[in-house]
């Protein structure tokens, strides 16, 4: 049932609320009731609880989930696609004699709970006879009583449509004003997640998230029939209402963007060999996605995942876990969901677990991994050899009601350096024949994280420690293990930025998550760079 259908029973609803939760064994299958008001919620998820609990579940957890997502688009001078959708209902996850059975639907009152609860349990108790050992949940401490919410000023489905899409115009317009900019894209995308989690152990908490993207990509047209792009990369997803739209000013950047676009078509084309690159953390955080953030997730590490976008190089975790050198003494790699405006910044995640802050990656050496509450207990001896507590690091997260909960990544961070505010200009500096790079673009990477190819937006040539030019049609190739080991030095605060994705695949049936990584500029010495327009 929609939300606005909840709307024309209002009164009733209301009224028959007031009764609290007596009223539940009262109301119909198809009882007009709205499941995210919290006086609902709560009864409808102990409810569920309690019918798992006498089916024979050991451990439950049910997520009453109502989400919205709002998508619309322009090219030039027209309205290209919008989309507003609404979707809610609840999914129970249970365990049974050692092994996990998992039921949803989209039904949400008080008959269809119960029957969605006992569905589970039937299922995690046919899927125990193939299991091989029975499951282990690392401990959770209950939090009886839990809310959180984004950070916002502005609900962006409270702005009007004609309000956002003429902004997506004015900035369409604004980048068509510079001579050689002949096509533009615009677009937003938002979505609101409410949802209630409960659980056996105790748990019962209610979080409302909010993710916004505006973005623009802008083509320039030579007269020779060259075409080169500009992205607006440096404005990256947030999970914030709609005043980062307003601050990400794309009117006010459109010509900026155009103008770089336009230069690329007479830039000189890159002439393939190493070279030095100074990376920017408008690049660099993609990169740190791909071949850090993908490759420490644990369930990629034991392959039970494999299918969408690979396991991991980082296998077996024995030989991996306190050995590995990932980079130098100064790198550290932050694992967290705590940054505000961060994409999988949550107060508990959807096992009810309070996230924490990590080294995935301490002084260069792969230190940590990202895990769940099944997962955690796979690192009990690592965890001993280091005095560490066996817990979840709170990286349990569904896309929606109707998908069962599994590890997902937090945020994933390069920390600047350690020690000092490095300015982007000394890493520059140091750069006898170099590339710095600014803006994610086109990549590939293999099924396990080790080889790869990045491209970005904007491409400077650098020569004695100075920007000397543009160039163009400039991608890197790089082994993992060689890249990180070669980066000889990182920027400070002043050079921090924190990008991000907001439609991150993961899983089958497929899920999107949306995180974000934070990092500073830094600088790589020998990698090797190809011309990405060059025709045989």
């Amino acid at each position: 049932m929609k939300r606005r259908e909840f709307l024309l029973h209002g009164a009733a609803a209301t009224a028959a609320l007031g009764a609290g939760s007596a009223i539940l064994p009262r109301l119909a299958a198809a009882a007009p009731i709205d499941p995210m008001d919290p006086a609902v919620s709560r009864d409808l998820a102990m409810r569920a609880i309690e019918a798992a609990r006498a089916a024979g579940a050991s451990y439950a957890d049910v997520r009453i989930s109502g989400n919205r997502s709002q998508a619309l688009g322009t090219r030039e001078r027209q309205i290209t696609f919008f989309n507003d959708a609404e979707s809610t209902g609840f999914g129970v996850r249970v365990i049974v004699n050692g092994a996990w059975g998992f039921a949803a639907s989209r039904e949400v009152n008080a008959d269809e709970v119960v029957r969605v609860a006992r569905q589970a349990a039937a299922q995690a108790r046919a899927n125990s006879a193939a299991r091989q050992r029975p499951l282990e949940l690392a401990p959770v401490e209950a939090v009886p009583n839990g809310r959180w919410s984004s950070p916002l000023e502005i609900d962006p489905f409270n702005v009007p449509i004609e309000e956002k899409v003429d902004l997506l115009l004015r900035a369409n317009a604004e980048a068509l004003k510079v001579n050689g900019a002949r096509f533009v894209t615009s677009s937003m995308n938002f979505l609101r997640i409410d949802k209630t989690f409960a659980s056996t152990d105790g748990s019962y908490i209610e979080q409302t998230l909010y993710r916004s993207y505006p973005q623009m990509n802008i083509t320039a047209v030579g007269a020779d029939g060259d075409f080169q792009s500009r992205a607006s990369t440096d404005v990256a997803p947030r999970a914030m209402g709609y005043e980062h739209v307003r601050d990400a000013n794309l009117p006010g950047n459109a010509g900026r963007w155009a103008e770089e676009a336009v230069r690329k078509l007479t830039a000189k084309p890159v002439e393939p060999g190493r070279y030095d690159l100074v990376l920017l953390p408008t690049h660099l955080w993609l990169t740190i996605h791909e071949s850090i953030a993908h490759p420490t997730e644990l369930d990629r590490i034991m392959g039970f995942e494999a299918n969408y976008a690979g396991t991991s190089f980082i296998s077996p975790v024995s030989e991996f876990l306190g050995k590995f050198r990932y980079g130098r003494d100064f790198m550290n790699i932050q694992g967290e969901r705590s940054t505000p405006g961060g994409l999988s910044s949550i107060g508990w995640d959807d096992e009810g677990v309070k996230p924490d802050e990590y080294l995935i990656v301490k002084n260069g050496i792969l230190n940590d991994l990202q895990t769940t509450r099944e997962q955690a207990p796979m690192l009990a001896d690592w965890y001993r050899q280091t005095g560490k507590p066996v817990r979840s690091h709170g990286n349990s997260y569904a896309q929606n009601w109707n998908v069962v909960q599994f590890q997902r990544m937090p945020n994933v961070n390069l920390l600047p350096h350690p020690e000092r505010d490095v300015p982007l200009d000394e890493l520059i500096g140091g750069v006898e024949n170099g590339i710095l790079i600014d803006g994610d673009g086109s990549f590939s990477i293999d099924q396990q994280r080790y080889n790869a190819q990045f491209g970005g937006q904007v491409f400077k040539e650098i020569r004695n420690g100075r920007i000397v030019g543009d160039l163009k049609d400039v991608a890197y190739q790089m082994r993992t293990p060689e890249f990180w080991n070669g980066m000889d030095l990182i920027g400070g605060q002043g050079t921090y930025f924190i990008g991000g994705s907001f439609f991150d695949g993961k899983g089958q049936p497929s899920q999107v998550n949306a995180v974000s990584h934070g990092c500073p500029a830094a600088r790589f010495r020998g990698v090797n760079v190809i011309n990405t327009g060059r025709r045989a």
